[in-house]
């Protein structure tokens, strides 16, 4: 199977999160895609103007299939946000906060072939 690369940088990326939220004022969500780019660029985007950190996919086929092996669980991604400096906040898909369950199933992950923070 041919994969995608992914050619951009951290760096790039990072600027790219940064001019998105200087120069498209009216979009008010902007996601640093962990999945896509790891667990430390993700927290630098959130200091570089992203206010969402992503979440933890059902299948993640599609950009596993394009190569990005970075994974979390849910405690991870939360642990990563305060780790960041900010507060974990639960929400759905039209970005209205949730409160979070007593308890969440946590996924379990192949260490011996995924990045998993």
């Amino acid at each position: 199977m041919k994969r995608a690369r992914n050619t951009c940088t951290g760096d790039e990326y990072v600027r790219m999160i940064a001019m998105s939220r200087i120069m498209l004022p009216n979009i008010i969500n902007v996601q640093a895609s962990w999945l896509t780019v790891g667990k430390q660029v993700a927290q630098v985007c959130l200091h570089a103007g992203a206010n969402d950190f992503g979440s933890i996919m059902i299948e993640e086929n599609v950009v596993s299939a394009a190569g990005a092996p970075f994974r979390f669980t849910a405690n991870g991604i939360q642990q990563a946000i305060r780790d960041a400096g900010y507060r974990p906040q639960l929400r759905d898909q039209q970005y209205n906060y949730r409160d979070l369950p007593e308890t969440l199933e946590q996924q379990e992950l192949n260490v011996a072939t995924m990045v998993v923070d």
